[in-house]
């Protein structure tokens, strides 16, 4: 059934001054059918390094497992963490070589080496780099001008997040396929990966 199961969503990433917030819905359809609420739709790659996922669940869970057994390797055999770009550049390779026979997936991937990097990698294996925020799935156009309107450079994390949750509101609001519980959010940094739990996300609702 997750081949079906498709993510009509609002996802995005953004910088911020010493991090990267990642944020998307919850809400999983199956056509028309709101399906799940409580979907996952960022996902832990290393410690200082995530995606988001919009299209179908099993296609991006698929891609998801060769991403993250590459970022093992990549650690043993090279004795350092994989890259943003790196990470970035091994997701377009898998949706090129498949373009054909394609993954339906977008995929928002940032994370902190020396500085926050992120990227937007496009179905068919495009890579941009972004260096103030990146927005996929149906809830595009909303949260995208959200973002248009109150980005500014060296946000702290708390502004960070806080227009990361008011991008995905935008995106519940007037996208059909975009909606759920609540909001996901996980910002990363020097630190690592912290993901907010539903009372942290409650205090920017």
């Amino acid at each position: 059934m997750d081949k079906d199961l498709k993510t009509g969503t609002t996802t995005l990433g953004l910088r911020t001054k010493d991090a990267i917030v990642l944020a998307a819905d919850m809400r999983a359809s199956m056509g028309h059918i709101a399906y799940d609420d409580e979907s996952k739709k960022l996902y832990k790659i290393t410690d200082r390094l995530a995606v988001t996922n919009a299209g179908s669940v099993g296609d991006s869970l698929t891609v998801i497992r060769f991403l993250r057994s590459q970022a093992r390797l990549y650690e043993l055999e090279k004795e350092t963490k994989m890259s943003v770009k790196a990470a970035a550049t091994f997701l377009s390779n898998i949706l090129n070589a498949n373009r054909y026979y394609p993954f339906q997936v977008q995929f928002v991937i940032g994370g902190v080496n020396n500085e926050p990097e992120l990227f937007e990698v496009t179905p068919f294996g495009g890579i941009l780099e972004r260096k103030q925020y990146a927005v996929s799935g149906s809830g595009t156009e909303p949260a995208l001008t959200t973002l248009d309107n109150d980005y500014r450079s060296g946000m702290t994390e708390e502004e960070g997040v806080r227009l990361a949750v008011k991008g995905i509101q935008a995106g519940k609001r007037r996208d059909v396929f975009s909606g759920g519980k609540s909001v996901s959010v996980m910002v990363i940094d020097k630190n690592g990966i912290r993901e907010l739990d539903e009372k942290d996300v409650a205090k920017y609702l």
